[in-house]
């Protein structure tokens, strides 16, 4: 059996991260994804280093080769009446075209829903946004660090206690991909429904919409108890001790998750040596753990920074409680979990160079993609263009012209 989307085509128009990650996320289903780029300085991203993560070894740009990996590259200049015809005629053969740009640049371009829709009635048009296709913002660019992360709340609901600054986004893309995933689930179903309706869809995700998404159970909760914001909660005083972060002696971390606290804190005890902990009249429920907070914290954190990370390792799983070691992104190319479902692959590059890139969460049958690498500056031109009818003599006069690389 192919992949879910095998045969399937799509033209992507799209820069930096959020649409691309859906365009990555559909590649990763076994669609033919098609990213067109300025045949001249094509996509922001590939020279984006705001993390440090500009050209590496091999030359080989972090950034570009998540968003882009498994897709085709083609370079048109679309501002051109030659070029957008160009990009027309892969619509024309198109199940799926994709967008960032905004409102007035896709009309400015040609390429917005009326325009795409006269070529391509049947079409699904996906189209990613910073605030959302109405209101006041809806021309207003966005990135995950503005629109998914600052204006939902994120930033201020993961402020620790004793910090008086909001906090900035995790990691690079944070939002970005999280969203791109959202667009790409919707347009899965939008093709679905086309199978049943006949009819082509507009798909709209924007950052802020999926920020808020992420952020529902914080702003329904706050609303709940009439109050702004849900505040990051004192691991010195939580209401479960038993869901809360430890150090160990070696300067590791571990996190407990368990909300039965209950159930398992007489065996968490037993597991760290110390039962004695759980007859403890202070501690003996968890209403009482709660009341005496600070002084189980205090308990806890005492067994655990005597303990070295292997020795807790093998405490905890001698138990039925949840925990995890609290893994920086380095520990997940080796984590057992994460080999054994493929969920980090190491893709190789023609200089040499090798990346670890994780494929789409989401799996039908099992099936899991091979992740290959993005593609170069107009890689794909030549053949994706010839591929329409025209002719060598024609290609060539289009890259005279700069249509086209």
């Amino acid at each position: 059996m192919g992949r879910i989307l095998e045969g399937i085509k799509v033209v992507e128009v799209a820069l930096f991260g959020f649409v691309p990650s859906a365009g990555a996320a559909l590649a990763d289903w076994g669609a033919d994804v098609i990213k067109i780029e300025h045949p001249e300085t094509g996509d922001p991203v590939r020279a984006l280093s705001s993390y440090g993560f500009g050209p590496g070894d091999g030359g080989v740009t972090t950034l570009w080769e998540v968003f882009n990996r498994g897709k085709r590259g083609v370079g048109i200049d679309i501002a051109t009446p030659d070029g957008l015809e160009l990009l027309m005629c892969l619509i024309d053969e198109a199940d799926v075209f994709i967008t960032s740009f905004m409102p007035s640049a896709r009309e400015r371009l040609g390429i917005d829903v009326d325009q795409v829709r006269a070529r391509n009635p049947r079409i699904i048009y996906g189209r990613g946004t910073g605030q959302g296709p109405a209101g006041p913002d809806a021309d207003k660019g966005g990135f995950d660090g503005i629109s998914y992360w600052s204006r939902s709340g994120a930033s201020t609901a993961s402020v620790p206690p004793g910090y008086d600054f909001p906090i900035l986004l995790p990691g690079p893309a944070f939002g970005d991909i999280q969203s791109g995933m959202f667009l790409a689930g919707g347009i899965a179903g939008a093709l679905y429904q086309r199978e049943r309706t006949g009819q082509g869809s507009v798909v709209d995700v924007s950052l802020f919409g999926a920020g808020l998404w992420a952020m529902q159970a914080t702003i329904a909760g706050a609303a709940a108890i009439g109050a702004d914001n849900i505040v990051q909660l004192d691991r010195r005083r939580p209401p479960n001790p038993l869901t809360n972060l430890y150090r160990t002696a070696d300067g590791r971390f571990f996190v407990l998750g368990m909300l039965q606290a209950d159930r398992y804190w007489a065996g968490l005890c037993a597991a760290l040596g110390h039962p004695e902990l759980a007859a403890d009249e202070r501690f003996t429920t968890l209403a009482l753990r709660t009341e005496h907070a600070a002084a189980c914290v205090a308990a806890l954190d005492a067994i655990f920074t005597a303990m070295s990370y292997d020795e807790l390792v093998k405490a905890l799983d001698s138990q039925e409680g949840q925990w995890a070691p609290v893994a920086v992104p380095g520990d997940t190319l080796t984590d057992p979990q994460a080999l054994a479902n493929g969920y980090v692959q190491q893709v190789d590059y023609p200089s040499g160079a090798r990346l670890p890139l994780v494929p789409v969460p989401a799996r039908v049958d099992g099936d899991l993609p091979t992740l290959t690498p993005a593609p170069t500056l107009g890689e794909h031109t030549d053949e994706v263009v010839l591929a329409l009818g025209r002719s060598e003599e024609e290609l060539i006069n289009l890259k005279i012209a700069g249509v086209i690389s």
